[in-house]
């Protein structure tokens, strides 16, 4: 993962984790935008429920090439696992799937620089909304998911920090007694299941870095 400048209140400097990756969200306005498969990404979640429970595909979205922790920027987008009987369906849920398993990639990247391992995850943003791809992430972390009331965090952030300046709060305790939880989602995966979506992925993403990482241009 990579350190960077995160905002502070005084002179001293603060640092975050994070994790970058490339194609999130941008997944699914590619299923609408390249593919023409949904009209709205909102679509993308009802799509999604209507797969077939053995499915195996799997969709690695390094569309513009894979961020952490693989790093392999010249990577492109793959999916394995289609057959005659593939849906549209089938390919929403494994990109719903590919979000949520690079998630969990980067959650086990920062658990080896940060001690005490994740207890919960806190969530915003548009891919936020989608309740199918919430519930997955907590199945795979296997931690719950704390969907905040306002998705649009850094601009409220950035509003926060403005009052802090200007004395409308007095200090971030005030401030994090505003922040509320809209839904929590808990894990409610099986064991069995989790090992197989997470072991299919890993042999996905080794298949692709392996792939690509020696490809003659």
């Amino acid at each position: 993962l990579v350190t960077t400048l995160a905002a502070t209140l005084d002179l001293r400097p603060q640092y975050a984790l994070e994790g970058s990756v490339f194609v999130a969200g941008a997944a699914v306005q590619w299923l609408r935008d390249g593919l023409g498969m949904i009209a709205a990404s909102g679509d993308v979640e009802p799509l999604a429920r209507q797969s077939q429970a053995d499915s195996h595909v799997v969709f690695v979205p390094a569309l513009v090439g894979l961020g952490a922790p693989h790093w392999m920027p010249e990577a492109e987008g793959t999916i394995f696992g289609i057959t005659r009987g593939t849906t549209a369906a089938d390919l929403a849920r494994a990109t719903l799937e590919g979000l949520a398993l690079q998630v969990l990639d980067l959650v086990r990247a920062a658990a080896q620089d940060l001690p005490g391992g994740l207890r919960h995850m806190r969530v915003d943003g548009g891919a936020a909304r989608n309740e199918l791809l919430m519930q997955l992430q907590a199945d795979l972390l296997g931690v719950p998911v704390e969907r905040v009331a306002v998705t649009e965090s850094t601009a409220l952030g950035a509003a926060f920090l403005a009052g802090l300046a200007t004395g409308v709060w007095r200090d971030p305790q005030e401030i994090a007694r505003l922040v509320r939880i809209e839904q929590i989602f808990r894990p409610a995966m099986d064991d069995a299941p989790r090992t197989v979506l997470v072991e299919r992925w890993k042999h996905a993403v080794a298949t692709v870095l392996r792939h690509y990482g020696g490809r003659t241009p």
